[in-house]
């Protein structure tokens, strides 16, 4: 079975707004290995039509785009992307699956199913995964920003605190921090 790491960019007041973080090279290189060691990607619909409107055309060349995230590009349209939603069924974008079953059961067969685990990116979901006790890891990437509006990590709360064991954290050039915690079980 195959570790669900839950990974995304948050600001210091805990913004996850994807245009409040810093988009460089480094960032890039950031989600690029994480995507890489991992089997599969994991969204709910509103991250996956926001993710398929602009890197398909990345991808194939049609936007211009600086060497580090073409690569992110190709490597995002060839992974697997399963993606969680009730009002959508038809998901055109290559290499991307429909997860129609009960949540749960849908997420822990995807898990089963990718020993090299899945990244799950979308912050609304993972408030749901979480609930349900199906994330393993937490890859947040901490960008030196303060927003002060905007959606906010686990905005809409969770039943209990989670305790986390801090894996590693290292600093990147640009002043982010990569901070990696397991689940303590």
């Amino acid at each position: 079975m195959g570790l669900l790491t839950f990974s995304l960019n948050v600001t210091l007041d805990g913004c996850v707004d994807h245009e409040q973080g810093i988009a460089d090279d480094e960032t890039h290189a950031f989600f690029t290995r994480l995507m890489d060691e991992r089997g599969a990607m994991l969204w709910g619909r509103i991250t996956y039509e926001m993710m398929e409107r602009y890197w398909p055309a990345v991808a194939r060349g049609d936007v211009e785009a600086p060497p580090a995230i073409r690569e992110w590009a190709v490597k995002l349209d060839a992974k697997p992307k399963f993606v969680v939603s009730l009002t959508r069924t038809d998901f055109p974008w290559a290499n991307s699956h429909h997860i129609a079953d009960d949540l749960r059961t849908g997420v822990q067969r995807l898990k089963d199913a990718t020993p090299a685990g899945v990244l799950l990116g979308s912050g609304k979901l993972a408030t749901e995964l979480d609930r349900l006790d199906l994330i393993d890891e937490y890859q947040l990437l901490v960008h030196p920003r303060i927003a002060g509006h905007g959606p906010t990590l686990y905005q809409a709360g969770l039943p209990s605190a989670r305790r986390l064991e801090l894996i590693s954290a290292k600093p990147l050039r640009n002043g982010a921090i990569a901070l990696h915690y397991r689940r303590a079980r």
